[in-house]
C-alpha cells in the first residue's frame, strides 16, 4: 500500500500558521507552556494528567507512576538548590583560601631555603642578562624523584590543618533512572521534567547518548592538548616567579612545585572533563545542577570507562541524574567489557538512583500514527508517482519559505567541516549515499540537525547485511533527528516496518558500536584521542571492543523504527517550531531585542 504525504500537511514547520500553546507532541507535549518558578509550574505528574483528560496521551499506569516520581523529586529540589547555593559559596570561600594559604607555605619553604644561602653563592655575581637567560632555558627539575610528591604531601596535610577540608555537598535527592520497552514513554517523561526544572535549578543540561560521546570526547581532547601545548611552552619559569626576591635557583625550585601540583591535578583527566561537562562556572551562577541523560549505553570500553568516571565523578558533587534506557542497569554489560569499573559504575548509579521500570508493552507512537495515517511524510515505494510526490513536497515547501535554493558549509565537532549541497532558511536536502554512504557519524548528523529544522532525505533503499555500515548510519542519523526535533521528509524503498531487512543476509550489526566513529581523512577519531589524551594514569588505555548482542541490535532497530514512525505525526511536527533549535535561537533572539527596544 503506497503511503505518501498530503502537500498541506508540510506546512507544520516554522512556515506554518502559529498552533495553540496547548497542541503537544509525544516527546515534549508541556514544552509550550512558560515555567519559570516552583510556585506556577506545572510539574510533570500535572501536566500528564491534564493531557489524558484532553484525550491528547492515552492513560498508562506505568506512565503515570512515573510522573508522580518525577514530580516527587522536582518538589525536593527547591530547597536542595538553596542548600547548593550555601555550599557552593562556602566552596568558593575555601578555595579562595586554601590557595593564598597554598602559596604562603610555598613562599616560607622558598624564604627558608634562601636563608640557608646554599644557592646565594652561586647567584651573587650574576647580571640580569644572565639571569633572563637563565628563566628561558630548558626546566630541569630541582628535586627529582620522590622529593616533590614528599612536599606535596606535607604542604596538602598542613593545608589541611591550617583551613580544614573541603566542604561537603549537602546530601543530594535521589535522582531516577528510568528504563522499558522502545515507545513506552521513557523519553517523554523525563523532557517533562526536564522542562519543569527551568528557573528551579541553576545548571540544567540535557544529553542523549551520542551527543555525551561526542563531549566527552571533545573535551578530552581538548585537555589533552592543553597540558602538551603547555608543556612545551613552558621551557622558562613562570612569569609570577620571575618577579619574586629569591635567587635563581630558588625560582626554579618553585617553578617545579607549582608544575608538579598541576600535574596531580590532571593525572586523571576523566574528574577535568566531568567538572566542564556540565556546571557553568561564572559566578554569578551558583546552585545545584541537574543532568537528564537520555538512552544511556555501555557499548564499548570508551563508554564504560568514560560514564563510570565523569558520571561518579558529577553524581559524588551534588549532581542529580534523570536518566533513560532500554535496560536496568545491572544489565547495560551484558558482554562483561571492563566487568570492575562497570561494577563501581553501577553502585554508584544504584547509590544515587531509583530505578524505575516503565512495564509497558506498548509502543505509543504506533498508537498516534495509526490516528493521523494522513499526515505522513514518509515516500514509498520508490517509483515515478512517489518520487514526484517528494520532488512537489520539496518545491513546495522552499517555494513558501520565498528563498533560493544554495549550497553551504556547516561547521562540524573536532574542527571539521560539511557540506549541504542544498539548503534555504533551516531547510536542506541531501541524498541517502551522500549522508550514509560516506564515513560520516554523529558528529556529522548532530551539526545538520541544529543546523536544519527540516530535513529532506532521497532514495533510501532497503537495508540488510550487504549494506550493514550505511544502516548503521542511517540509524544514528534518525537518532540525532529525532533528538533535535527535526522535521523529516524522505522518499524510500520499503515501508517503515519493512526498510530493515536483516533476515535475509544475516543480522545487522548493531549500531551503536560505530556511532562515534567519524573517519573521514584526516580526522581525529575516538581511538587516537585515547592514545593520546590519557584517560587514567594506569597505562595505556585499552582499544575500543564491541561485542554487542542481537537483542541490542533489535533494540536499536525498533527505536529507529519507532521514532520514524513518530517523526510523521501531527503531535511531533507541531513541536517543531517550539523544540529544534533554529527556532529557539529566533526566539531568544527576538526577546533579547524587545528588552533592548524597552530598555
Amino acid at each position: 500500500m503506497r503511503r505518501v504525504s498530503s502537500i498541506s500537511s508540510i506546512l507544520s514547520l516554522g512556515f506554518a500558521r502559529r498552533t495553540s500553546q496547548f497542541r503537544i507532541n509525544l516527546r515534549c507535549p508541556y514544552s509550550l507552556l512558560p515555567q519559570r518558578s516552583l510556585s506556577n509550574t506545572l510539574g510533570p505528574l500535572t501536566q500528564y494528567k491534564g493531557f489524558v483528560a484532553q484525550g491528547k496521551l492515552q492513560h498508562d499506569p506505568y506512565q503515570e507512576k512515573v510522573a508522580l516520581e518525577l514530580e516527587n523529586l522536582l518538589r525536593r529540589l527547591e530547597q536542595y538548590e538553596r542548600a547548593m547555593e550555601e555550599y557552593h559559596v562556602n566552596l568558593a570561600k575555601w578555595e579562595e583560601t586554601r590557595e593564598n594559604q597554598r602559596r604562603r607555605l610555598l613562599m616560607e619553604e622558598a624564604e627558608a631555603k634562601q636563608k640557608t644561602g646554599i644557592w646565594t653563592s652561586v647567584n651573587k655575581h650574576r647580571n640580569r642578562l644572565v639571569e633572563r637567560w637563565m628563566f628561558r632555558r630548558k626546566h630541569e627539575n630541582v628535586e627529582p624523584g620522590m622529593g616533590k610528591w614528599v612536599s606535596y604531601l606535607n604542604r596538602e596535610k598542613k593545608l589541611d590543618s591550617l583551613i580544614g577540608r573541603r566542604p561537603r555537598a549537602p546530601p543530594a535527592p535521589k535522582g531516577l533512572y528510568l528504563y522499558g520497552n522502545v515507545g513506552s514513554g521513557k523519553t517523554m517523561l523525563m523532557d517533562m521534567f526536564y522542562r519543569a526544572t527551568e528557573g528551579i535549578v541553576k545548571h540544567r543540561r540535557r544529553f542523549h547518548f551520542h551527543e555525551a560521546m561526542l563531549q566527552i570526547h571533545e573535551h578530552m581532547h581538548k585537555l589533552w592538548k592543553s597540558q602538551v601545548e603547555e608543556k612545551s611552552l613552558q621551557s622558562g619559569i613562570s612569569s609570577w616567579i620571575m618577579n619574586l626576591p629569591f635567587d635563581i635557583k630558588v625560582k626554579e625550585w618553585i617553578d617545579a612545585e607549582e608544575r608538579y601540583n598541576r600535574e596531580i591535578q590532571m593525572k586523571n583527566i576523566l574528574p577535568a572533563v566531568a567538572d566542564k561537562f556540565l556546571v557553568d562556572q561564572r559566578g554569578d551562577k551558583i546552585g545545584a545542577s541537574i543532568l537528564c541523560f537520555d538512552e544511556i549505553q555501555t557499548v564499548d570500553v570508551f563508554a564504560i570507562v568514560a560514564l563510570s568516571g565523569i558520571v561518579s565523578r558529577l553524581l559524588s558533587t551534588g549532581t542529580v541524574l534523570v536518566a533513560t534506557s532500554n535496560r536496568a542497569p545491572t544489565d547495560l554489560n551484558q558482554d562483561g567489557m571492563q566487568r570492575e569499573i562497570f561494577l563501581k559504575f553501577v553502585r554508584k548509579l544504584e547509590e544515587h538512583c531509583e530505578n524505575v521500570l516503565i512495564g509497558s508493552e506498548v509502543d505509543y507512537r504506533r498508537i498516534i500514527a495509526t490516528e493521523s495515517a494522513d499526515k505522513v511524510h514518509y515516500f514509498w515505494p520508490l517509483d515515478s508517482i512517489t518520487i514526484n510526490e517528494f520532488e512537489n513536497a520539496w518545491n513546495e515547501a522552499t517555494r513558501q519559505s520565498g528563498g533560493m535554493i544554495t549550497s553551504h558549509t556547516i561547521p562540524v565537532m573536532f574542527g571539521r567541516t560539511l557540506e549541504a549541497p542544498q539548503c534555504w532558511n533551516g531547510m536542506a536536502r541531501f541524498t541517502f549515499d551522500y549522508l550514509c554512504g560516506r564515513p560520516l557519524g554523529a558528529a556529522d548528523y548532530i551539526a545538520i540537525a541544529e543546523c536544519y529544522h527540516t530535513v529532506f532525505i532521497s532514495d533510501i533503499p532497503m537495508m540488510s547485511m550487504r549494506i550493514r555500515d550505511k544502516a548503521r548510519r542511517f540509524i544514528t542519523l534518525i537518532d540525532e533527528l529525532y533528538n533535535h526535533h527535526c522535521s523529516f521528509f524522505c522518499s524510500a524503498a520499503a515501508s517503515i516496518d519493512d526498510l530493515f531487512q536483516g533476515t535475509e543476509d544475516g543480522t545487522l550489526f548493531d549500531l551503536e558500536s560505530f556511532q562515534f566513529e567519524t573517519e573521514t581523512e584526516g580526522a581525529k577519531l575516538r581511538r587516537d584521542v585515547l592514545a593520546e589524551g590519557n584517560v587514567s594514569s594506569g597505562g595505556a588505555p585499552a582499544g575500543i571492543i564491541s561485542m554487542l548482542s542481537g537483542e541490542e541490535e533489535t533494540f536499536a532497530f525498533r527505536r529507529a523504527v519507532s521514532r520514524l514512525i513518530e517523526m510523521q505525526t501531527p503531535l511531533y511536527l507541531e513541536g517543531v517550531r517550539y523544540l529544534h533549535p533554529y527556532f529557539q535561537k529566533q526566539q531568544r533572539y527576538s526577546n533579547s531585542s524587545a528588552n533592548s527596544s524597552q530598555s
